[in-house]
């Protein structure tokens, strides 16, 4: 499809990127990537920062449909899906819903749960707990435990706790983040992970790709930056248990009711290869360290090619009532 045909397909679009969460930086970069392949392909495409601009001035430039390019808080976490839904502009990935509750790794954990997915053995402490609550999570979960902020991502507010000393320092920079922290049973073993693309029966997930970081360490640093971190796409599984892989990371987006494009993240037991849901991103990064690019090269699908199908399925969640007319 020329670039013609793109633009009258979906007419004046919007990148929205940068924002005002804590992964401003990386959005950044992703909204760059985003809105440089939309126009390399004809898309009548511009960029517009949330963190810097109004809604007023959203509404001001009219656009046809918005791709959000946005991580973390005020992008990722249904707010903004809210917003475009008032006001009536579609856009890509997840609706309100289900871009709340995968923000939020706790209840995003009890929804897998109820489903029968598999996720590591958790428990929520208040920010303001103390040391007798600590050292009653460190009996329940055992060391090493992993302490997260449930609503922060690309690493930022996670800390890995091997040792008691660890433990109230942990706490307290988790604690920085968000109301509550969640403590996690540390799963050693392989990670994984698998971007999905498409809705309900449509959904179909990626190529699976295997991180190795130095020491096992996917830090921010390690994810955006350095060039250590070892990406293996498609990941050396066996065809069975690869299948295996994509059923759950699929089972588990359409478990929150996403729709359009997310990247689920796995641990892989050591000891027993048994897989474990840990959270679920729905609007994955889209840098030139990024993963689910990696996965759609492997499937045969170019970066731009990808950004086009992901703005494709650009759509609203509600429709007005059909007893409702304007005046």
């Amino acid at each position: 499809m020329n670039g013609q045909h793109l633009k009258q397909e979906f007419g004046k679009v919007g990148v929205l990127f940068g924002g005002r969460s804590a992964e401003r930086e990386v959005s950044l970069m992703s909204g760059s990537g985003v809105l440089a392949a939309l126009q390399s392909q004809g898309v009548d495409a511009h960029p517009f920062d949330p963190g810097q601009h109004d809604l007023a001035e959203l509404v001001a430039q009219k656009f046809d449909r918005v791709f959000i390019a946005l991580h973390g808080r005020y992008g990722e976490d249904g707010t903004l899906q809210g917003a475009l839904e008032q006001l009536g502009i579609p856009y890509t990935g997840p609706g309100v819903m289900a871009s709340s509750i995968a923000m939020d790794k706790v209840m995003t954990k009890r929804i897998w749960l109820s489903c029968g997915l598999p996720t590591p053995k958790f428990t929520v402490l208040d920010s303001q707990a103390g040391s007798d609550a600590l050292r009653a999570v460190q009996d329940e979960l055992g060391l090493p435990l992993m302490l997260k902020a449930p609503h922060e991502g690309s690493t930022i507010g996670i800390s890995k706790v091997t040792t008691q000393e660890e433990m109230e320092p942990g706490f307290m920079l988790c604690a920085k983040y968000d109301s509550v922290v969640l403590a996690e049973q540390f799963v050693s073993g392989r990670e994984l992970t698998v971007p999905v693309l498409g809705e309900g029966r449509d959904a179909r997930a990626l190529p699976v790709i295997e991180i190795r970081a130095p020491q096992g360490n996917y830090s921010y640093q390690n994810k955006y930056f350095g060039e250590e971190t070892k990406y293996l796409c498609p990941a050396p599984l066996d065809q069975a248990f690869t299948q295996r892989i994509q059923k759950i990371a699929v089972q588990a987006f359409n478990a929150l009711g996403c729709r359009g494009w997310s990247r689920v993240d796995f641990m892989l037991r050591s000891d027993d290869n048994e897989p474990f849901l840990l959270e679920i991103n729905t609007s994955p990064g889209m840098t030139g360290h990024s993963l689910v690019p990696m996965s759609a090269r492997e499937s045969g699908l170019s970066y731009e090619e990808l950004c086009i199908r992901i703005l494709r399925a650009a759509a609203l969640d509600l429709r007005p009532s059909p007893k409702w007319k304007p005046a």
